[in-house]
């Protein structure tokens, strides 16, 4: 039996005031117009915007996560249970992941969007020697970051491939690309990402699901504050999310703002190119990696000076 799905309808009058906005740069806000997603992480972050931008464009979202308040207030933003419903979803959990894919289908008969973007960066993103590897920790981090994703596109095939569509995507990272711009687990996670969305791609091209990974650069996120902070060697803090996103937009556009033209990447960027892979403009493209980094992975490395 598939899990309940919880959310408030009290968000419908919010959402109201923001159903005109439409896609920076398209005039059509209904890319996704009766489609069904799934999106884990998606209680904050890129999974949070993601769900937003995927409303907006006309599809039903459920959205999952381990962060039950988060997530349930996402989803009542989001119109409540007509629209968006929030479930609970550890992905290092298979039959968890599995529930997730069953209560789309049971709610709304089908999936047509599965965004594996559930993510951890690990016990530190401080630079630190492979003889320092802590092995546990490298454990969680594939546990979430690799076999999260494996799980996700296992379960949402599952799904998809008997109707002979669907779209499965998967967050991947600059770290995955680049060596040195991570931490060991992190890096060496995203890469496998990678590796997991061809394989998988190769297989369910002929069955008509594309499987696409999206690699954002680094973004003003409570995770990407927290990675800022330990790259500065600055003690944790639980300041609010507007502090947070300062010290990261400041750090960017002092160190890096060469790339992308000065232009601070933001969770909304990378939730407009998942709504582009999950539409049907993109009908064509599978296995592909999608770098939304300005430039940063075929620029220079991290903290190396342009001259």
């Amino acid at each position: 039996k598939p899990r309940e799905c919880s959310a408030a309808r009290s968000g419908a009058a919010r959402r109201a005031g923001s159903s005109s906005r439409f896609l920076s740069g398209s005039s059509d806000s209904r890319r996704l117009a009766g489609k069904v997603a799934v999106i884990t992480g998606a209680a904050s972050g890129i999974g949070k915007a993601t769900a937003a931008e995927f409303v907006r464009n006309g599809a039903r979202v459920v959205l999952a996560d381990v962060q039950d308040e988060l997530g349930r207030a996402a989803a009542a933003d989001l119109g409540g249970t007509d629209t968006a419903c929030y479930t609970r979803c550890d992905v290092t959990d298979e039959a968890q992941v599995a529930a997730a894919v069953d209560l789309a289908v049971a709610r709304h008969g089908r999936l047509d969007i599965m965004f594996n973007n559930a993510g951890i960066t690990g016990g530190s993103y401080a630079a630190a020697p492979i003889e320092s590897l802590d092995m546990a920790d490298f454990d969680r981090v594939m546990a979430v970051n690799l076999r999260g994703v494996a799980a996700g596109i296992k379960h949402a095939a599952r799904a998809m491939a008997p109707r002979g569509q669907g779209c499965i995507l998967c967050t991947s990272s600059t770290a995955g690309a680049l060596a040195g711009s991570g931490p060991h687990a992190y890096s060496v996670s995203k890469t496998a990402v990678v590796g997991m969305v061809r394989s998988a791609a190769a297989e369910l091209a002929a069955r008509g699901v594309r499987v696409n990974a999206i690699s954002p650069y680094a973004i003003a996120t409570s995770m990407g504050a927290r990675a800022v902070r330990e790259m500065l060697g600055l003690p944790p803090r639980n300041a609010g999310d507007e502090e947070e996103e300062e010290l990261v937009r400041r750090v960017f556009e002092e160190d890096f703002n060469e790339m992308g033209g000065g232009v601070v990447l933001r969770a909304e960027d990378v939730a407009r190119a998942a709504v582009f892979l999950a539409s049907d403009d993109a009908r064509y493209i599978t296995g592909h990696n999608l770098m939304v980094d300005g430039g940063f992975s075929v620029a220079k490395p991290l903290n190396v000076p342009a001259n």
